[in-house]
């Protein structure tokens, strides 16, 4: 049985989530907490607290164990991107483009 928990409109860019939920894709959940715990990177804390949210769904709603969770699929796609401008030299302006992303995380109790 799976469990998804999703996290949409982050303010981070996808390629900086990417190289955090590349590091728990297809760990048990300890393991996974643990290694977003010692990540040293922005985007580890929503990805927390997501984790911690699918454990939760897996457990309240489906009634899995939660030490027999692993991580079975996480991906990161791209959201909208806010597009603002600064001035530059010669009358010229400069776009400046702040992507978002949107994170899923779906949990499983079974066995690969």
């Amino acid at each position: 049985m799976e469990a998804i928990a999703k996290l949409n409109m982050i303010r981070i860019s996808p390629r900086k989530v990417r190289l955090v939920v590349d590091a728990i894709r297809n760990k048990p959940v300890a393991h996974a907490i643990a290694t977003l715990n010692n990540l040293d990177k922005v985007s580890t804390e929503p990805i927390l607290k997501l984790l911690n949210s699918a454990i939760a769904n897996a457990v309240n709603n489906n009634g899995m164990e939660a030490d027999k969770l692993f991580v079975k699929t996480v991906f990161v796609n791209e959201g909208p991107t806010l597009k603002r401008f600064r001035p530059r030299a010669h009358g010229r302006a400069y776009e400046i483009l702040k992507r978002t992303s949107h994170i899923t995380i779906i949990v499983s109790d079974e066995v690969k």
